[in-house]
C-alpha cells in the first residue's frame, strides 16, 4: 500500500482520473450532442407529441359527440317507440269501436230483416186465414143448405127460397131462445 501512495506523489498517472484533454474532448461532445437533440430531436418529439395529444383530444371529443349524438337517436327511438305504440292502440281502439258499429249495425239489420219476414208471414198468415174462412164459409153454407133441405124437406135452390129459408130458421132460432133467456 505504501508504494501507491508514493507514486501518486511522485507525479504518476493516476488511472481514476482523466486526462485534461479528454475531458474537453467530451465535453465538446457533449456540448455538440446536447445542440443537436435541443435544435432537431426535441422539436420534433414536442410535434409528435401534440399531434398525438390533439388525435387522443379528437378522438376523445367525437366519441363524446358520438355517444351523444346515439344517446339522442335512442331517445328519438324512444319517442317513435312510444308513439307507435300509442298510435297501434289508437288503431286497436278505433278497431274496436268500428267492429261494434258495424255489429250493431248488423244486427239493427238482422232484427230489421227478421221483423220483416215475421210481418211478411203474418201477412201471409192472415191472408191465408182469410181464404181458408171464406173457403170454410162457402163450404159451410153448402153443407148447412144440404142439411136444411134434408130438415125441412125443401128444395133451397133458389137464392129468394134459400134467404127466406135462412131468415125463417134464424127468426125460429130467435123464438125458441127467447122464452128460455126468460
Amino acid at each position: 500500500m505504501n508504494t501507491l501512495v508514493l507514486a501518486a506523489e511522485e507525479g504518476a498517472i493516476n488511472p481514476v482520473l482523466p486526462h485534461t484533454s479528454e475531458i474537453i474532448l467530451g465535453l465538446i461532445a457533449f456540448l455538440l450532442l446536447f445542440f443537436v437533440i435541443k435544435k432537431f430531436v426535441t422539436p420534433r418529439f414536442e410535434t409528435l407529441y401534440a399531434e398525438r395529444a390533439a388525435k387522443i383530444e379528437g378522438g376523445i371529443e367525437k366519441a363524446e359527440q358520438a355517444q351523444v349524438q346515439a344517446q339522442a337517436t335512442l331517445e328519438e327511438y324512444k319517442a317513435q317507440l312510444a308513439e307507435a305504440r300509442a298510435e297501434a292502440a289508437r288503431i286497436r281502439d278505433d278497431a274496436r269501436i268500428e267492429g261494434e258499429q258495424i255489429i250493431s249495425e248488423l244486427r239493427a239489420k238482422a232484427q230489421e230483416e227478421s221483423s220483416r219476414i215475421v210481418a211478411a208471414g203474418q201477412t201471409q198468415l192472415e191472408t191465408q186465414r182469410a181464404q181458408i174462412v171464406a173457403e170454410l164459409r162457402g163450404e159451410l153454407g153448402r153443407l148447412a143448405i144440404d142439411l136444411a133441405d134434408r130438415v125441412v124437406g125443401e128444395s133451397l135452390e133458389d137464392e129468394v127460397r134459400r134467404r127466406g129459408t135462412v131468415d125463417r130458421f134464424l127468426s125460429e132460432l130467435d123464438g125458441t131462445s127467447a122464452p128460455a133467456a126468460k
